[in-house]
């Protein structure tokens, strides 16, 4: 075919062969054939019937041979994004308070928990776990963790665990094996493979620009795959299971029409502006852009959100910019509002056409949209960055790599299954001491790392490789017994001064190790017994010098509802704050300490802002008198109280409003006392300067009286 390329983008629902000529630097189509698959021969980018996909492969081969007059005997090809497993693991790394000092160590970590993914990965598939059915084509680092606190470096960090959670990408043989099984019966050879993301991204994005963090997604009808490079590489694949369909079939419902017409007018629509379209029922209707996305916000927007949740999930982060292919990124204002869900500004997300493309001769007759732009990224991305198979011997047994980037020493390990945690050296010996009646372990050194030698030269894990080398991994060193002083196991603890309600005290430790008083530079022995005390918090201190109930809560319970006193708690103050019974003490902290009183009945009634008492004050015979009923129905458990009883936690008090009689004029005689010996003759009472009688009713600020005739 001399400079002539032919590329087959083999799709969930079409085949497109497309025949491109290059001269020099440039590129120029010359055809291309694009027809759907008879039956449901693909899912999600995988070949589920070999034979039915190679029909349709041969009909497009031989449309183009009759069209160009050209045997046609070999093809650019690419698998599908879509067909990539994306899995997230996790890989631990005990540390026992030793550091990690150096970034090998780290990386080591990252690709146990690749291994883990690989084999969580085959885990799902099968029962017997097989690493050699999938080749990972990367792998980023979602966050690290010390002692399971996230922290951005593990480097020099000291801490029980450490732990690393990744995200791998792998692409299983069995979809290059059926690409292979396809092309083969429809009598090609395989020239160049390459990846979807990879091919349009090669074709869009200048290779100088590749080391910007952007997110390619190509929407097609199915699917929308995702792929977000950095620095320089793709670094994650993903796909949402929704695309343009969705829009086609909100639109199907909307308007009371066929799928294939709701497709239809939906182009229309995109391209035109406006369409005219019958429904079902025989009503002509007329729609405009407008119309369709005030129509179609919801599914839209469902779109957007899906592909961005993904987008985040990859990345972990805002990308500076997002590219959109494929025939589902027409989709109305999907670009406006994916830009407004990602929180970027509406020109850095946009649709990316064949005028994106550099070097490419346009053709009036050749669609110039984003649908086009994985056929045409096939056949330049295969032919100017294919991908091979290589050869390497590790540990005498040879294996092949799917060379999707550039390969590593790590990829090796990872392929041939080695687990790099297994190949560290052992720990040193451990010492078992007893540290305050607590048995404790005390762990040797860490092993060492596994020896690499790379055709015989001490390498790394991101060490290069080629085809042909040759890679020995020798188990690394064992670790020895780790000297351990007494300062080393407890650390600096300096005596330090506080001061409770204005009396000093001293704070000071005591190490005792089988009995006998050790200083700090004593260096621990297996079996020894240790025991050391100093007070840190108020407990401790309190427990030691001043016995106190240290109950923090005067709880009681008023009407199956919880009451704190806060009044007749312990209050317990440093340097005039509030603090509670387990805080640290400071050098020179002033506590100050006041014991609690016991509440009675009045104390809950204030807290609640409850009045006990109905009074009212009236004036009888021109003494003011004020009087009382009481109005509350109190007990505690069944039995009646009064205001003056006495409250203990935990009781369970019931306070209930009792119907009360209104004040009459005889109920001033339980307050007042008429000598009667003194005053003889009838008498009169009277209220307001009118006359009245025992029984009636009285108010606040009434003038009661009684007066005696002669």
């Amino acid at each position: 075919m001399g400079n002539r390329i032919f590329a087959l983008d083999i799709g969930t629902r079409t085949v497109t062969g497309i025949i491109l000529e290059k001269n020099d630097d440039k590129y120029k189509i010359n055809d291309f054939y694009t027809i759907e698959h008879k039956e449901r021969s693909m899912l999600d980018g995988q070949i589920h019937n070999v034979e039915k996909v190679a029909e349709v492969i041969l009909e497009v081969k031989k449309e183009l041979e009759k069209r160009t007059n050209t045997q046609l005997k070999s093809v650019c090809v690419a698998a599908a994004g879509r067909a990539l497993e994306t899995i997230e693991a996790k890989a631990n790394l005990p540390l026992n308070q030793q550091p990690i000092n150096n970034l090998e160590t780290i990386k080591h970590l990252e690709l146990s928990a690749v291994q883990a993914a690989q084999l969580k990965l085959t885990q799902q598939e099968t029962n017997t776990p097989n690493h050699t059915n999938y080749y990972c084509v990367g792998y980023s680092v979602i966050h690290y963790q010390l002692d399971h606190e996230q922290i951005g470096s593990l480097l020099d960090q000291r801490g029980d665990e450490a732990s690393v959670q990744v995200i791998a990408t792998f692409l299983p043989k069995v979809v290059v094996e059926s690409l292979l099984a396809a092309l083969t019966r429809a009598d090609l050879e395989m020239e160049a493979l390459t990846l979807e993301p990879i091919a349009a991204i090669q074709v869009l994005i200048p290779e100088s620009m590749r080391r910007l963090n952007v997110a390619l997604v190509d929407i097609g009808a199915g699917t929308s795959d995702i792929a977000i490079t950095d620095k320089g590489t793709v670094v994650a694949y993903g796909m949402v299971p929704v695309a343009g369909d969705e829009i086609t079939e909100s639109l199907s419902d909307e308007y009371l029409l066929d799928f294939p017409v709701a497709e239809k007018l939906k182009r229309e629509i995109v391209n035109n502006g406006e369409a005219t379209f019958n429904d079902i029922l025989g009503f002509e209707t007329e729609i405009t852009y407008e119309k369709l996305v005030e129509d179609m916000n919801v599914p839209i927007t469902q779109l957007a959100t899906e592909i961005s949740k993904e987008i985040m999930k990859l990345n972990g982060k805002i990308p500076r910019a997002v590219m959109l292919i494929g025939g589902g990124s027409l989709t109305p204002e999907l670009t406006s509002i994916l830009a407004e869900t990602l929180d970027l500004p509406a020109n850095r997300v946009a649709v990316r056409g064949l005028d994106a493309i550099q070097n490419l001769h346009q053709e009036e007759n050749i669609p110039k949209g984003p649908e086009f732009v994985t056929p045409i990224g096939i056949a330049i991305a295969a032919k100017q960055n294919p991908i091979h198979y290589i050869s390497v011997n590790v540990n005498n047994q040879v294996i092949r790599l799917f060379e999707m980037k550039q390969l590593t020493v790590g990829d090796c390990l990872i392929q041939v299954g080695i687990e790099i945690k297994k190949s560290y050296g052992k720990p040193g010996i451990a010492s078992i001491i007893t540290v305050n009646g607590q048995q404790t372990t005390l762990p040797g050194e860490l092993g060492k790392a596994p020896n690499i030698l790379l055709n015989g030269n001490k390498v790394t894990v991101e060490t290069p490789i080629a085809n042909g080398d040759e890679l020995l991994i020798e188990k690394g060193e064992d670790g020895k017994p780790l000297p351990i002083t007494l300062h080393e196991l407890i650390g600096e603890v300096p005596s330090t001064i506080v001061y409770l309600n204005d009396h000093s005290y001293t704070l000071q430790m005591k190490v005792y190790v089988n009995d006998v008083l050790k200083d700090k530079n004593y260096i621990i022995q297996d079996n020894d017994n240790i025991i050391f005390k100093q007070p840190r918090t108020i407990s401790d201190f309190l427990t030691d010098v001043y016995p106190i109930n240290q109950n923090e809560s005067f709880i009681i319970w008023v009407n199956n509802r919880k009451l704190h006193l806060n009044a007749f708690e312990t209050q317990l103050l440093v340097n005039d704050k509030d603090v509670s019974w387990d805080y640290s003490l400071k050098q020179n902290d002033r506590i100050t300490l006041t014991t609690a009183k016991s509440p009675i009945i009045e104390d809950v009634l204030n807290q609640l802002g409850l009045s006990y008492m109905q009074t009212a004050s009236v004036t009888f015979n021109g003494t003011l008198i004020e009087i009382q009923k009481n109005i509350l129905s109190i007990t505690n458990e069944g039995v009646k109280l009064d205001i003056e009883s006495k409250v203990t936690p935990n009781d369970k008090i019931e306070i209930h409003e009792q119907e009360v009689e209104p004040f009459i004029f005889q109920d001033i005689f339980r307050y007042v006392d008429i000598d009667l010996t003194t005053v003889s003759g009838a008498f009169q009472i009277y209220n307001n300067d009118e006359p009245s009688s025992f029984d009636a009713l009285i108010n606040h600020g009434d003038k009661l009286e009684i007066r005696w005739s002669e």
